[in-house]
């Protein structure tokens, strides 16, 4: 019979054998018959020190390796007073399509269905809890305007949402956030119960009293942020200020919705003051010296790919001009940096 060694199990490691068992790679088994005696006992010394080291990398990758399959958040029901206040603060509307990542019994995107006529798709690990989303749906008379999956949130197809909601664990949520703003429209609504993403600040926040709640202080947060539009770059447009025609330019620094900017007006330097941005929309102020005058002039517009059109006026003026610019240098959004964050002056 041939003889044969397994590097694993040369090795008791209790952190490798908490690891789920379809996760471990499979290594080639050696045959020894073929090597000569005199070697086997250096070879086996070999193995396994080389198998020491792949249990390290697994072990050090194990959360990672985790996240795309294990339940990373353990099911505790939303109260029904936070799922309502998740549907008001994102204004769910008839026209609106929801993805609950983490789903559980339903809950959430069936009240959306049938309350406001949303359509919607509730993503969760555990598939007893999917057959009885997909039961309380059809009971409900919603269960054609929604869907339930058993699937890992890490892969579901997300870029059709008008909204998200979440109780997830921070450390997920942040996992999620590249795919936010790479898969998501401006404009889309992210609505988290509890739990935060990171340094991305929200654009709204309320406290909901939760008087039986089973951990914590008696009350919940609920967050909302807006994907925004991506306005890092380089602007530039032609207007009349104070009866002269000059060239603007306006160059912003994006982290997450939060804006600083620069400006240049008739070749001179200028300010940006207030940038703000909300989705897609964005307003500003301009503020510059031009003939030995100080010209102020508010800006407020949508942003579409690499133009930004809408109203501008002057303080003093009673009327609006249009407005278009054209993005001439593009730049990145940034959503990893929290000392770049943290610099930035932003009012929710």
């Amino acid at each position: 019979m041939t003889k044969t060694y397994d590097a694993f199990n040369a090795v008791d490691s209790p952190a490798l054998n908490a690891l789920p068992s379809k996760r471990l790679p499979a290594l080639h088994k050696l045959d020894l018959t073929s090597i000569p005696s005199k070697h086997r006992q250096a070879l086996h010394k070999q193995s396994n020190l080389f198998a020491r080291f792949v249990v390290g990398c697994i072990i050090a990758a194990a959360p990672r390796l985790c996240a795309a399959q294990a339940a990373d958040v353990p099911y505790v029901p939303t109260p029904p007073n936070v799922v309502e206040a998740m549907l008001d603060l994102a204004k769910v509307t008839a026209n609106d399509f929801l993805i609950d990542l983490g789903s559980g019994d339903g809950r959430i995107v069936i009240a959306a269905a049938k309350k406001y006529g949303a359509r919607g798709l509730g993503v969760e690990l555990d598939g007893a809890l999917v057959s009885e989303a997909r039961r309380e749906a059809e009971r409900q008379g919603v269960g054609s305007r929604v869907e339930f999956r058993a699937e890992n949130l890490f892969i579901t197809d997300i870029a059709r949402a008008t909204v998200i909601t979440t109780y997830l664990f921070p450390s997920v949520n942040v996992e999620l956030r590249p795919r936010i703003f790479a898969e998501l429209k401006p404009g889309t609504r992210i609505v988290s119960h509890e739990f935060d993403f990171g340094n991305w600040q929200p654009d709204a926040r309320i406290t909901i009293a939760v008087p039986n709640k089973p951990y914590g202080a008696p009350q919940s947060d609920v967050m909302l942020w807006i994907v925004p539009a991506n306005a890092a770059g380089r602007w530039q447009w032609r207007m009349a200020l104070e009866g002269t025609a000059v060239v603007c330019e306006a160059t912003f620094e994006q982290t997450f919705q939060a804006l600083r900017g620069t400006a240049r007006v008739g070749g001179m330097p200028a300010e940006i003051r207030e940038p703000r941005l909300r989705g897609n929309e964005i307003r500003f102020t301009l503020v510059a010296q031009l003939n030995g005058k100080a010209v102020r002039q508010e800006f407020v517009g949508r942003i579409s790919a690499d133009a930004m059109m809408g109203k501008t006026r002057s303080p003093r003026a009673r009327s609006e001009a249009e407005w278009r610019a054209e993005r001439i240098a593009y730049a990145e959004i940034n959503i990893d940096a929290a000392a770049d964050a943290a610099a930035l002056a932003y009012e929710p």
